[in-house]
């Protein structure tokens, strides 16, 4: 989709930021940044994780203070001592780890802070009521008020957030990944509310792993690398994919896959069983097999299933019909203690609020699964824990290589070999990945890549659930197209391509009634199988 046209603007910044400089001990994370954002566009902040985005947007919003440089609004130098600052000047930030109070209701969470109080008592009618407005003007009037805010949705979270950022009148609004947890229509709204924002002159800093929406929504792009600003003012609809990925890694890079090694043996009996498995409501009659060191993949539509087949094998759903075996062992349904102990791991999809423990360390996050290990006559031996986390932060180049550091603190990609470390360290046997490179940088996508194939080469069956038709076709052996809970082909991945998976999936959808729009663009060197609109990734 193309954005429309907008008016001219001046080129007058309404921020500039020149020379930012942030250290932090033994980190340093800004090393000289520049930013101008003029009224009334979005600009789209780009780079790989790690590169220093998170900390430029914390300076902007006033939670870190700068050791060097400047920050001037509407052309003269100010200090943003505080969020309070930041807010009182008019900017407005929605993080990715969003900062709701999950006890309090949606309205108290919009206008937390700032209360409506008439003779000192808080007016929860007005509250309620300009809540209501906020969430109907993002498309979400079902969200109700009064509802607890901890009991909605992710994604009906994220709305609240952002409707709270509307709510302090806002110049400028910082975005950091706010489409994460959307799905397609919720992404169209969110644009449609950027594009009234920009309209009325408020200007939008749009932070995003996914080209696809850089092209569509934003106007300017900045890229980081290593905390410097190696180009800024790029146009976003005009400049090149393959520019961009070079300026933010410093190389030309694409999918970088491992050569795929000598096929296992044909007799080679299998590792992972799965028997005509069923969800009820999800999916029915699932069979494939894995051998050791084969990696096989399942493509299909967000909702056909493929999530759901991963969670029942692992035992976090329990399946209705149909079993599962390991070494020729059946697991208990929907017992995860059975599978972990059989040697299956499963790297979720929603890794920070399935798979990491954000506010313990790094060492305890690898070492979860494994903790017996480490008890020495009923008490837990932290220094051999730290050690053998220590190696796999190693092994994996973890950055910054600390196991003692809060995982929270990491980048997306650095997360993930957190959690795929968790399974080396409990030396598993099967290898539930879903999404592995879901938030990851195009740097750490290519790590990724290799290290999945290592485990493969190392005899561990893989299974691996993806949206990106190139992830699957390039990782897997072979490959299930599922739709519509049910496994519509099985082949090797060499004989198919992106436009065989899409015509298979759109064949059965069309089948049982549903007739979804798939759209890929080549030129951003991804399709993504998705309805109704195509998210295309920084790849």
């Amino acid at each position: 989709m193309t954005a429309p046209a907008r008016e001219a603007r001046s080129d007058a910044p309404l921020l500039e930021m020149q020379g930012i400089v942030k250290t932090f001990p033994g980190v340093r994370a800004l090393g000289g940044v520049d930013l101008d954002v003029r009224a009334g566009e979005v600009h789209c902040l780009l780079g790989q994780n790690g590169a220093g985005k998170s900390t430029l947007i914390k300076v902007l919003a006033g939670a870190h203070q700068p050791d060097e440089g400047t920050i001037s609004w509407q052309g003269e130098r100010v200090a943003l001592g505080n969020p309070q600052a930041a807010l009182r000047l008019g900017i407005a930030t929605i993080y990715q780890e969003l900062d709701l109070v999950a006890g309090l209701t949606v309205a108290d969470n919009v206008f937390l802070g700032r209360e409506q109080a008439q003779l000192g008592f808080v007016r929860p009618r007005e509250i309620n009521r300009r809540a209501a407005e906020l969430l109907t003007r993002l498309g979400h009037p079902e969200i109700r008020p009064g509802a607890e805010v901890g009991s909605l949705s992710a994604a009906s979270q994220q709305m609240v957030s952002i409707a709270r950022a509307l709510s302090q009148d806002a110049r400028l609004i910082i975005m950091d990944e706010p489409s994460a947890v959307l799905d397609n229509e919720e992404v169209e709204r969110l644009f449609a509310v950027i594009r009234d924002l920009t309209a009325s002159g408020v200007a939008v800093v749009y932070i995003s792993h996914r080209l696809e929406e850089i092209r569509e929504i934003g106007d300017r792009i900045t890229v980081l690398k290593d905390g410097r600003t190696v180009a800024t003012g790029l146009p976003a609809r005009e400049t090149p994919t393959r520019e961009v990925i070079t300026l933010m890694t410093g190389r030309t890079i694409e999918y970088v896959f491992p050569e795929r090694r000598t096929p296992v043996a044909a007799g080679t009996p299998p590792l992972l069983e799965v028997e005509d498995l069923g969800l009820r409501g999800a999916f029915s009659g699932v069979s494939f097999t894995v051998r050791p060191g084969e990696i096989v993949g399942l493509a299909g539509l967000v909702g056909s299933g493929r999530s759901e087949v991963l969670e029942t094998v692992y035992g976090a759903r329990r399946a209705t019909s149909g079993r599962v075996r390991v070494g020729g062992r059946a697991l208990r349904p929907g017992d995860v203690g059975s599978a972990v102990a059989a040697g299956v791991g499963l790297a979720p999809e929603e890794r920070k609020s399935q798979a990491l423990l954000l506010g313990e360390s790094v060492a305890r996050n690898i070492s979860i699964s494994s903790l017996a290990r480490f008890a020495r006559g009923g008490f837990l031996s932290g220094a051999g824990e730290r050690a053998a986390a220590r190696e796999q932060v190693r092994s994996l180049d973890v950055r910054p290589a600390d196991e003692t550091r809060e995982v929270r603190t990491l980048s997306g990609g650095n997360q993930q070999k957190v959690v795929l470390a968790r399974w080396l360290l409990r030396d598993c046997r099967v290898l539930l990945l879903d999404e592995p490179t879901r938030g990851v940088d195009v740097g750490a996508r290519s790590e990724i890549y290799a290290l999945v194939r290592d485990l493969a080469d190392r005899g561990v069956a893989v299974v691996v659930v993806s949206s990106e038709i190139p992830e699957v076709l390039g990782l897997a052996d072979r490959v299930l197209v599922v739709a519509e809970g049910r496994v519509l082909a099985e082949e090797p991945a060499d004989a198919l391509d992106e436009h065989r998976v899409l015509d298979l999936v759109m064949q059965g959808t069309t089948t049982h009634g549903v007739a979804p729009e798939l759209h890929h663009t080549s030129g951003a060197g991804t399709t993504r199988l998705e309805k109704t609109q195509h998210e295309g990734t920084v790849a």
